[in-house]
């Protein structure tokens, strides 16, 4: 009989394979089309426009995550803040677009973050994903600042039980898109671990944001 893979294995896998799909097709828009653009697992934000996103919303993501050992009891996270930079803002569920990419939050909606439902529950073991907006063309979006955070600085996660997740800022590197360290933020850690990621630097010719800034932190 053939050996079953693990399901943690299988996940993180799946994980991968999905978060190396996104990178494949990364793109940024400095203006909104009605047809969805192709995103990063990160959050993507134009210059004194739309930020680009998906055509779908939080409330199609939740029915895409997957069932996990250990977790079908536990309520999601709901709420984000992290005092050092002012930042205060509800979660939203995020998902896989039809193509397979990574949903962001929509430019309407850009001061509210999202935690990507293919990633871990915070307090769990692995890295929980919290992606969101720098600039929209609404202005000034929920993780404009996070560029801003230092080592230390705390983070805390609500779920929908009411109980807040302490997690310590580990470390933070902006990132070519093009070299999107995917097993690194995404890949399996030990404990329960916390990333939070929006777009940074430059703009190309097209108005996209040639970087992504990632926070990394680690349940206190």
């Amino acid at each position: 009989m053939p050996s079953r893979t693990p399901h943690r294995f299988r996940r993180t896998a799946a994980l991968l394979t999905a978060a190396a799909a996104c990178l494949a097709l990364a793109g940024c828009s400095s203006s909104e089309s009605s047809s969805a653009t192709p995103a990063t697992p990160s959050a993507s934000s134009g210059r004194g426009g739309a930020a680009s996103g998906p055509g779908g919303t939080a409330g199609s993501a939740g029915s895409a995550r997957p069932s996990r050992t250990g977790e079908a009891d536990r309520p999601g996270p709901v709420h984000v803040s992290i005092p050092s930079i002012g930042v205060r803002s509800t979660l939203m569920e995020l998902g896989l677009n039809a193509d397979g990419t990574v949903e962001v939050p929509p430019a309407e909606k850009g001061v509210t973050a999202g935690w990507y439902t293919g990633g871990s529950l915070p307090g769990t073991p692995g890295p929980a994903v919290l992606i969101g907006h720098n600039d929209t063309r609404f202005g000034r979006a929920v993780f404009h600042d996070l560029k801003d955070i230092r080592e230390g600085a705390e983070v805390l996660v609500r779920d929908g039980a009411g109980t807040t997740l302490r997690f310590t800022v580990t470390g933070k590197e902006t990132v070519s898109k093009k070299a999107f360290p995917t097993r690194r933020v995404y890949g399996p850690t030990k404990g329960s671990t916390l990333r939070l990621i929006t777009c940074d630097g430059e703009f190309d010719a097209e108005g996209h944001p040639v970087d992504n800034l990632i926070v990394y932190g680690a349940l206190a």
